[in-house]
């Protein structure tokens, strides 16, 4: 079973065949729970496989959590529906706004650890960077092979979108990106910038309109209220763990 790679057998039947032989287990029952534990075995594998590749700035982020109580905006009906992942299904998008430090961040990090919980995979960046990794995959030759790596992860995050205006070129190359992923894949986005401020943020209104639509028009949005978390001594209300975690944008 080893050598098939089959360790989530292997261990298991170590297991049964340590235990009392007065269980009187049947070969039906040994094979139900050596499979069992095979596939609980590959599927933390694939778990903790995503979770490493996506990259997330908190990767310890999740649903259970969110402090509700706090008066942040967030609505508890709302965010439990997300976390069954039917949007992603969907190939729908979040749009998570609100002022710096009032955790965008750690709640797009804990969307997409639900997303990696559910075998979808995930991918985490944020929007200054992309450009940076685009503008040189232009350069040597890579830049579509980027855009097939990102047009392909089933769950996207883009942090820190809409921090300073477009260039022509940048403008082009999210457009390109939003073009493949469209109705095809799920992306939440990050944002200090209100969604009404977007379309001059990103400049020329024809693309423009063309990116937003494929934005927007099918997103669930969130906007997080209330004071930086920066700014508070005391622990911070989204979350009741992990304080530094919070005080992300």
């Amino acid at each position: 079973m080893a050598a098939l790679g089959l360790t989530g057998m292997a261990d298991a039947w170590k297991a049964l065949n340590d235990q009392d032989a007065d269980q009187g287990l049947d070969r039906n029952e040994w094979l139900g729970l050596m499979l069992d534990r095979e596939a609980t075995y590959r599927a933390d594998k694939r778990f903790a496989n995503r979770l490493r590749n996506a990259k997330m700035r908190f990767p310890n982020a999740c649903i259970e959590d969110i402090d509700f109580r706090a008066s942040r905006g967030l609505n508890r009906r709302q965010v439990l529906s997300l976390a069954q992942g039917d949007w992603i299904k969907a190939h729908e998008q979040i749009v998570l706004t609100g002022q710096t430090g009032t955790g965008k961040t750690w709640l797009s990090c804990a969307f997409a650890h639900q997303a990696a919980r559910l075998d979808h995979s995930v991918s985490y960046v944020r929007v200054p960077r992309l450009f940076e990794d685009m503008a040189m995959a232009r350069l040597d030759g890579r830049f579509p092979r980027l855009v097939d790596k990102l047009a392909r992860v089933q769950l996207l995050v883009l942090d820190d979108w809409g921090t300073h205006g477009l260039s022509d070129q940048q403008r082009l190359d999210l457009l390109e990106l939003f073009e493949e992923r469209y109705q095809r894949r799920s992306t939440i986005i990050t944002a200090q910038l209100p969604v009404s401020g977007w379309h001059a943020m990103i400049g020329e209104p024809t693309i423009a309109d063309a990116i937003l639509d494929r934005i927007v028009h099918n997103a669930h949005r969130i906007e997080l209220k209330g004071d930086s978390m920066r700014r508070k001594d005391r622990t911070p209300d989204l979350t009741e763990n992990q304080k530094t975690e919070t005080m992300a944008s």
